[in-house]
């Protein structure tokens, strides 16, 4: 167990093989899909597969959200946070998040981890900024991305099309106050 960065009550720690049924039973529960805009549900071969294609390859970094805990030295996973399409050019990536542990959800945990994978992405990815795709009607997690830091930068009518249905996207970003 690699830890990235910490804070007083979660640590951020690098994805494994190992974490696959978590994230698999994750990212397919009702909850965190609904607010995905790749809403198609994931297998163990399939997440397997991104791990090969796009973490080891470095299109990706992917960690684990774990609460500290005294009895749990190892902390207790409750979702995974990431950077994908990093674009070296422009020192830039897209930042996404999902708590898939219910008991860790209006927690704070989201907004605690959003300030971690800032720091980590400024300080040691030396990223200059990251950006997220948010739906316009999700108010909580917007919130929870402008406590981190994040604004509103564009908001994009009918951007996606879920289930036959058009939806809004709110378009929030970052830029690193040491560049």
């Amino acid at each position: 167990m690699q830890k990235v960065i910490e804070n007083d009550n979660i640590f951020l720690r690098k994805m494994e093989y190992s974490d696959t049924d978590n994230i698999v039973k994750w990212r397919n529960s009702d909850f965190v899909r609904e607010h995905f805009i790749y809403q198609a549900l994931f297998t163990r071969e399939s997440h397997e597969n991104w791990i090969k294609n796009m973490v080891e390859t470095g299109k990706v970094d992917q960690l684990i959200i774990c609460l500290k805990a005294d009895n749990a030295p190892e902390g207790i996973p409750v979702g995974s946070v990431y950077i994908r399409d990093i674009d070296r050019n422009h020192n830039k990536a897209e930042y996404g998040i999902f708590i898939g542990e219910e008991s860790a959800r209006g927690r704070g945990v989201g907004s605690q981890t959003a300030q971690l994978m800032i720091q980590y992405c400024f300080a040691q990815l030396k990223l200059h900024r990251l950006f997220l795709r948010v739906f316009a009607d999700n108010e909580q997690a917007i919130r929870s991305y402008e406590k981190a830091g994040f604004v509103k930068e564009a908001y994009l009518k009918d951007d996606v099309k879920i289930q036959d249905k058009y939806r809004d996207i709110v378009l929030m970003g970052i830029i690193n106050p040491e560049d």
